[in-house]
């Protein structure tokens, strides 16, 4: 889509990550765990284009392999910013809340709500207010419609702006043929903090075995808080051991597949044992 200028950075990155050890981690999480990463960084693009095309990668990965129905679902950091605001709910209490609020995909709201009053102190007119947003989810072009007619979010600086960009997006992602996989989901919040924009996670339909096998969003701040100079950047890590329990699954099952036989093994196992 785009004529990428030679100060831009695509990157590809396999490598692995350590997660703490945790009793009460969830089904399908890894203490330690490969991903795949791809990310854009830099560069002189017009707005979401970036944004697009990575999401497209995602479905160009996904639709090659036999892991069965996804869906991507996305929203934008600023849309959760304003609504959190709009509902009247202190800065200090946001990280809080959308930890709350990201449970909704495997929690129903009742259960939520009772965490935002009881742990998190957020009053009930406050828990009622965000309802009325967090429940939202639609196909993106029929949630952002209805979202454009909501005056408080038009009325909202950062409201505004996200909603400008995800239409954008979504035109974007319409032109590429991979809106049909996605869903706009106003309860997704991902718990990385640094993100600037939009966000993104990749959900299999047909199982409930693993959680989300992608993820990512746009972090322009990322790269300076280390760098010292502002670098826009988006990007998408591919959680390959979760796809590859998948893909385990489904080779088993498959009588043409059968384990290879070694003919000839040669190894070297050093000079004290000629």
């Amino acid at each position: 889509m785009a004529s990428h200028n030679l100060t831009s950075l695509k990157r590809y990155h396999i490598g692995k990550v350590y997660r703490r050890d945790n009793p009460q981690m969830s089904k399908g999480r890894f203490r330690e765990f490969f991903q795949c990463d791809f990310d854009i960084a830099g560069g002189n693009y017009g707005p979401m284009i970036p944004d697009a095309e990575i999401i497209k990668i995602v479905v160009e990965i996904l639709t090659q392999l036999p892991i069965g129905k996804f869906n991507i679902k996305i929203n934008h950091r600023l849309l959760l910013d304003s609504i959190v605001e709009i509902s009247g709910i202190s800065d200090d209490k946001y990280k809080a809340v959308c930890s709350s609020i990201d449970k909704l995909d495997k929690e129903p709201w009742d259960q939520v709500k009772t965490e935002l009053i009881e742990v998190k102190d957020i009053t009930e007119e406050q828990a009622g207010k965000l309802k009325e947003f967090v429940i939202l989810k639609d196909r993106p072009k029929i949630l952002l419609e209805k979202l454009m007619t909501i005056k408080e979010l038009a009325d909202n600086g950062k409201g505004k702006k996200a909603l400008d960009e995800m239409a954008i997006l979504i035109d974007y992602l319409q032109i590429l043929d991979v809106e049909k996989y996605c869903t706009f989901d106003l309860s997704l919040a991902r718990g990385l903090d640094y993100y600037t924009g939009l966000i993104y996670e990749t959900i299999l339909t047909e199982t409930d075995e693993v959680g989300s096998i992608s993820g990512g969003g746009r972090f322009d701040n990322l790269i300076g808080m280390f760098s010292g100079k502002q670098i826009p950047a988006v990007g998408v890590s591919i959680g390959i051991e979760r796809i590859f329990n998948i893909l385990e699954k489904y080779y088993k099952n498959d009588d043409n597949l059968r384990s290879t036989y070694t003919d000839v093994l040669v190894c070297s196992a050093g000079k004290k044992f000629n």
